[in-house]
């Protein structure tokens, strides 16, 4: 029976050239020279540290720039709150991988209500979409492709 997974996942090699080519463009760009400005990667968490609010929002337009340019959707970016203390600002920036588990219900009534000959099982962090015809697959990676969702989908391993 042909099936594929709906996922939510970011190519981790790309994400660290993206940040290293961002942070190679802040220490060579005239306007951050002596303010110690950088983005630092742990785990799934990006810290962008600078001397100011106006120039944490630089960085966030730098590093938007090099993520689109590297092929990954800025919507997997989740924002904190900048914290400006002394002379140095601070944000956090959460970088979301996977399909938590309201998106995976939505996804799977989304294909219920569909009416068409298919079946969505959730499984942990992805969904596996199963049917007959390879047909019906398609269609419903366009009603997907067509929903607005906040986070990026791919769609994985089609068998046939």
């Amino acid at each position: 029976m042909p099936s594929f997974d709906v996922v939510s996942e970011i190519d981790q090699h790309e994400l660290t050239n993206a940040i290293d080519q961002a942070n190679r463009e802040i220490n060579n760009r005239f306007d951050f020279k002596g303010t110690n400005s950088k983005i630092d990667m742990d785990n799934n968490n990006l810290t962008i540290i600078s001397a100011s609010e106006f120039q944490i929002k630089q960085i966030n337009d730098i590093l938007e720039n090099k993520l689109t340019k590297r092929k990954i959707d800025i919507r997997c970016l989740s924002y904190g709150e900048i914290t400006e203390n002394n002379n140095e600002a601070k944000q956090i920036i959460n970088i979301r991988q996977g399909i938590d588990k309201d998106l995976a219900r939505h996804i799977a009534k989304l294909i219920k209500n569909s009416k068409m000959k298919i079946q969505a099982a959730i499984q942990g962090e992805q969904v596996r979409i199963s049917g007959k015809k390879r047909d019906d697959l398609q269609e419903a990676i366009t009603l997907l492709k067509n929903e607005k969702v906040d986070v990026p989908l791919q769609y994985v391993n089609f068998r046939d």
